[in-house]
């Protein structure tokens, strides 16, 4: 760690560290695979009841308000101890959307329960022929006696088959432009007409799902915003996840697995080379979340897509160089127990594929920068029979 930080900062740390050594349970340290959801509820209410689950949150709501340092601070301490990853759906997306779009109602409903683990989220946005694609969305939505009429198909759903609420997209009127005539709304997944089908990835788990919405009522009063103007809504949470998924915490932990390989290996001035290089990758990375993040604490108007790139190009290098650390043993599929700790040698390597397509793929965020931030024209592309 190359930053300075504050004589506060250093304390802080400290006592992170400390808890976190006593307080993470065993049977989580160092997992390779996201626990699932009712397995890891117990560890996400210890760290609700310490008040660290929702750093970015302002305090009002349960949050710490903490400053983009000190987010890091946990991120960091968190990858050192093997802290295992979290349902963060709600922490991460809709929780922050609805604290800056959703009504009091809204927001008294559902923080608390985000808050405290007792609702845990997935995101209704993706569809087979609507991924980064997403104004072409076709699952469809009626009002009908006060209720919103839902019937589509959503896929690529994490956590999906586990959740108690989905926050989706739903079309309420055939428009062009294909961003007008959407709508936001929240879902709660006990609802009759809903059935979820689990997806297995190439990494072997079943993180992802696909959701079947048969004539599902909903609400209107479930609406984030106004009907056929959720488009907005559902940029603003992409410009939140863009920037959660653009933060170190994937990376942190890709370095840790990376720093487990090395120190198994047997000596080679080449590895201490690659674990030099991802330590500095990991320093870009940091110093660039830290610049968006403290911007928009300060009321700019920031585009997270970089970012989001950077970060997950960031872990898939680290996991390259674990793969080459490994050499012979690259091919292992599943962790193993040894005197220098849990030993990932491909696991995180093949679900960190996906890390460059959820969120808006890389090739579209590049896309969005040359046009937005660099002013490069858009391209134009004319079908010829």
């Amino acid at each position: 760690m190359f930053r300075p930080e504050s004589d506060e900062d250093v304390q802080f740390r400290g006592t992170v560290a400390d808890w976190l050594d006593q307080n993470i349970p065993a049977s989580l340290r160092h997992v390779t695979f996201w626990p699932l959801p009712h397995d890891c509820m117990p560890w996400y209410k210890m760290l609700s009841e310490k008040g660290w689950i929702a750093p970015h949150w302002p305090m009002r709501y349960g949050g710490m308000n903490a400053s983009p340092v000190r987010q890091v601070i946990l991120m960091e301490e968190m990858a050192r101890a093997g802290a295992p990853d979290i349902p963060s759906q709600g922490l991460n997306h809709i929780g922050p959307i609805l604290i800056k779009c959703g009504t009091e109602s809204q927001r008294m409903r559902h923080l608390p329960l985000i808050r405290s683990g007792d609702a845990v989220w997935c995101q209704g946005y993706s569809e087979p022929g609507a991924g980064s694609d997403l104004a072409s969305l076709r699952t469809k939505a009626v009002v009908e006696d006060g209720d919103l009429v839902i019937g589509g198909h959503k896929i690529w759903t994490t956590w999906g088959h586990h959740a108690d609420w989905m926050f989706a997209l739903v079309r309420t009127t055939a428009c062009i432009p294909r961003q007008q005539g959407i709508t936001f709304v929240l879902i709660d997944m006990k609802t009759p007409g809903i059935s979820c089908r689990p997806i297995r990835t190439i990494a072997g788990d079943h993180e992802f799902s696909e959701v079947f919405l048969d004539d599902v009522r909903v609400p209107l009063e479930n609406m984030v915003g106004e009907i056929d103007r959720g488009w907005a809504v559902a940029t603003a949470l992409l410009g939140e996840e863009r920037l959660r998924i653009g933060s170190p915490a994937i990376a942190l932990k890709a370095l840790e697995r990376l720093r487990r390989m090395v120190r198994a290996m047997p000596a080679n001035s080449r590895h201490d080379e690659l674990l030099a290089d991802a330590e500095i990758e990991i320093e870009t990375l940091i110093a660039s979340y830290l610049s968006v993040a403290e911007s928009l604490d300060q009321g700019d108007i920031v585009d997270s897509s970089y970012l989001k790139i950077l970060a997950t190009e960031t872990v898939q290098k680290i996991l390259d160089h674990l793969q080459e650390v490994a050499g012979e043993a690259g091919p292992i599929r599943h962790a193993v127990q040894t005197e220098f700790g849990l030993l990932d040698y491909s696991e995180m390597f093949l679900q960190s594929r996906r890390l460059t397509i959820y969120g808006g793929s890389n090739e579209v965020q590049r896309t969005i920068v040359a046009t937005k931030a660099v002013g490069l024209p858009t391209a134009r592309v004319r079908n010829e029979r």
